[in-house]
C-alpha cells in the first residue's frame, strides 16, 4: 500500500506541474483569437480533472482493480477530446500528451486496447493539428508526423513497461506459490517429526515399560508357584525399576542409570537383575568408557531387548553381554539356546528386532543377528551392535 501511495503522489506532482506549465505557456504565447488563452487553461484544467476524479485510482504498476469498459471508454475519450481541442487552438498543447498517453495505458483494460487507442489518438491529434494550420500540406504533414512520432514512442515505452509489469506479476505469483509450497513443506516436516517422535516413544515404551511389565508378570507367576519371599522381592525390584524407567521416559532423560553412572555400570546391573529373575548364568564384560548420552541410551535399550529375546525365545541356560569401545562402540549379546531357526531381522516378526534396528540406524550404526553355530559351533544366537564413534559425535 505504501508503494501505491508513493506512485500516486508522483503522478499528482507531475500532473500539477504540467498544469502550471500550460498556464504559464498560455500567457506567454500570443492569443489565436479572443479568449483562446482561457480555453487552453480550461483544456489543461479538464485533463487535470479527468486525472484527479477518474484516472488517478488506476495509476499504479502494482496489481489493482481495472476500470469497467464504460469507465475506461469515458476516461480515454475525454482525454483525447480535450487534447484535440487544445491542439486545434494551439499546437504547443501537444505537450499534454506527456500525461495523457500514459493515462491511456493506465486506464486500458488490455494491451490491445492501449495500442488501438494510442493510434486513434495520434490520428485525431494529427487532424487537429492540420485543422489549426487550415489543412495546408505543410501543417498536415507536420501534424501527423508529430503525432505519429509521439504514438510510436508511447507504444514502445508502453509495451516495454507492460512487459516489465507482467514479469513482476509473474514473479509475485511464483513467490506466492513458493511461499505456499514452503508452508506445505513445513507442515509435512512437522508431521514427519511428530511421526518420528511417536515411533521413538513406541520404541521406548516397548523397550522399557513393556519389558518391565513382562518381567513382573513372569516373576508373579513364579511367586505364585513357589511362594518364596525371594520371588516377591524380585517383583518389588522389577516394579521399582519400571517406575524409575517410566519417570525417566517422561522426563526425556537417560534411562536406567543416574547421570553419574557409566554404561558399563548399567549393563552390569541389568545382567545381575536378569540372572536373578531368570536363574540363568549371565556374564557381563563391559568397558567403562564415557560415551555420549544418546549412544548410551541406544546401546542400553539394545541390551534390554536382546536379553528379553533370550528370555522369551532361546531356552538358554546362560547368556553373555560384552561391551567394548575402540574406534567403534560394540555391544555383543550371546546365548547357548536353540538358535534363530530361520528367523531374520528382515522378517519383521514383532516389534523388538525391527525397533532395535531402527534405533541403531538413527545413530549411524548397524545391527546383526545370527546363529552362533555359523561361526563358533552349535547352538545359540549372537546379536551384535556396532556404532562408529565419529558418526555418533555428529549426532550427539
Amino acid at each position: 500500500m505504501n508503494a501505491i501511495r508513493r506512485e500516486k503522489l508522483g503522478w499528482d506532482l507531475a500532473t500539477g506541474a504540467l498544469f502550471a506549465v500550460i498556464v504559464v505557456l498560455s500567457f506567454a504565447l500570443p492569443e489565436q483569437f479572443p479568449g483562446s488563452r482561457w480555453m487552453l487553461i480550461a483544456v489543461a484544467g479538464g485533463i487535470l480533472a479527468v486525472y484527479a476524479f477518474g484516472a488517478r485510482r488506476y495509476v499504479s504498476f502494482h496489481e489493482i482493480a481495472e476500470p469497467s469498459p464504460l469507465v475506461s471508454g469515458v476516461l480515454q475519450g475525454g482525454l483525447i477530446a480535450l487534447l484535440a481541442v487544445g491542439t486545434a487552438i494551439e499546437p504547443n498543447m501537444l505537450i499534454l500528451q506527456t500525461i495523457a498517453l500514459p493515462l491511456i495505458w493506465m486506464t486500458s483494460r488490455s494491451t490491445r486496447q492501449s495500442v488501438i487507442v494510442t493510434i486513434v489518438n495520434a490520428l485525431i491529434l494529427g487532424l487537429a493539428y492540420a485543422f489549426w494550420g487550415r489543412f495546408t500540406a505543410e501543417t498536415t504533414t507536420a501534424g501527423f508526423l508529430t503525432a505519429g512520432l509521439s504514438a510510436a514512442f508511447s507504444l514502445a515505452l508502453g509495451l516495454w513497461i507492460t512487459r516489465i509489469a507482467e514479469w513482476g506479476a509473474e514473479r509475485q505469483r511464483l513467490l506466492a506459490d513458493l511461499t505456499a509450497a514452503q508452508a506445505g513443506l513445513a507442515a509435512a516436516s512437522r508431521e514427519a517429526g511428530a511421526a518420528d517422535e511417536r515411533a521413538r516413544l513406541a520404541r521406548d515404551v516397548h523397550d522399557t515399560i513393556a519389558q518391565s511389565l513382562t518381567s513382573i508378570v513372569m516373576l508373579a507367576e513364579r511367586a505364585r508357584h513357589e511362594g518364596s519371599t525371594a520371588a516377591v522381592e524380585l517383583i518389588e525390584d522389577a516394579a521399582r525399576d519400571a517406575l524409575r524407567e517410566t519417570r525417566t521416559l517422561v522426563a526425556v532423560t537417560s534411562p536406567a542409570a543416574p547421570a553419574s553412572d557409566s554404561l558399563g555400570d548399567a549393563l552390569r546391573r541389568l545382567g545381575d537383575r536378569f540372572a536373578r529373575e531368570t536363574g540363568m548364568a549371565v556374564s557381563v564384560t563391559a568397558s567403562d568408557a564415557a560415551l555420549p548420552r544418546d549412544l548410551q541410551v541406544v546401546l542400553l535399550r539394545c541390551a534390554q531387548e536382546g536379553l528379553a529375546n533370550v528370555r522369551k525365545h532361546s531356552d538358554a541356560a546362560s547368556a553373555a553381554v560384552m561391551f567394548e569401545v575402540t574406534d567403534v562402540a560394540e555391544l555383543v549379546i550371546g546365548d547357548d539356546g536353540r538358535g534363530l531357526r530361520g528367523v531374520t531381522i528382515d522378517d519383521d516378526r514383532g516389534f523388538g528386532l525391527v525397533g532395535m534396528r531402527d534405533r541403531v540406524a538413527l545413530v549411524g550404526g548397524t545391527l546383526t543377528v545370527q546363529d552362533a553355530g555359523v561361526d563358533s559351533g552349535p547352538g545359540g544366537v549372537v546379536l551384535t551392535v556396532r556404532v562408529p564413534l565419529m558418526v555418533t559425535e555428529k549426532h550427539a
